[in-house]
């Protein structure tokens, strides 16, 4: 498979500035950077053809090596995600897998479940989040009207975006359901399901230790 991750620089005043306040825009860019780091480190430990960072800006020493980098198109997340896709596609027939960065906790069996369904019959796969989005889309194959239409970052983007694969003929597979960060309190609790990460640490000089 096709391993991406759709990523931000993380740039102070551009990347997670949803957690400011109570995070300062370097703060929250700190975190942004763990969560990122802590996701590549994950696609690097799962076994995949090619690991690539679709990325919004400069890539930096936090790319590992063996990631290609490709530069996101411009437009809203739908086309960005479409181009990805698009690009990974034009190297390869084989299928994609793409994750993004609001779930730092996620791991290689996550990403290998969402393979092995790929294998086994599913034309896509989706992974739901707790805040109605989704952390994950796999795709066999890339149908024109993919992302057509799907509001994204509204309360309804996941179940519209698994309509829309539906509606394009996709036989789609649902895989496990994660926490993302949608707000400082998110950032906190996920925190707390990757004590030592570099993310963790992140949250934790801004929020102290987790109480739970």
């Amino acid at each position: 498979m096709q391993l991406v991750v759709i990523a931000q620089e993380p740039v102070a005043g551009q990347v997670k500035t949803h957690l400011c306040p109570p995070c300062s825009p370097e703060e929250a860019a700190a975190i942004a950077e763990g969560a990122l780091v802590d996701t590549l480190a994950t696609m690097s430990a799962t076994p995949a053809s090619r690991r690539i960072i679709a990325l919004d800006g400069r890539p930096g020493p936090w790319v590992p090596d063996g990631f290609d980098v490709l530069e996101q198109r411009g437009g809203g997340l739908a086309n960005r995600l479409f181009g990805a896709f698009e690009d990974c596609f034009h190297v390869s027939t084989e299928p994609v897998v793409l994750i993004g960065t609001d779930t730092p906790q996620v791991t290689p069996a996550h990403l290998e479940h969402a393979a092995m369904a790929l294998e086994t019959g599913a034309d896509a796969v989706m992974g739901l989040t707790t805040t109605a989005g989704y952390w994950l889309i796999a795709l066999r194959h890339l149908h024109p009207a993919a992302f057509a239409g799907v509001p994204m970052g509204s309360d309804d983007t996941g179940e519209a975006q698994l309509e829309r694969l539906r509606q394009c003929g996709y036989r789609v597979r649902v895989t496990d359901q994660l926490h993302d960060i949608g707000d400082a309190r998110d950032a906190v609790d996920v925190a707390a399901l990757v004590r030592g990460s570099q993310f963790a640490a992140a949250v934790e000089a801004v929020f102290g230790p987790p109480d739970h």
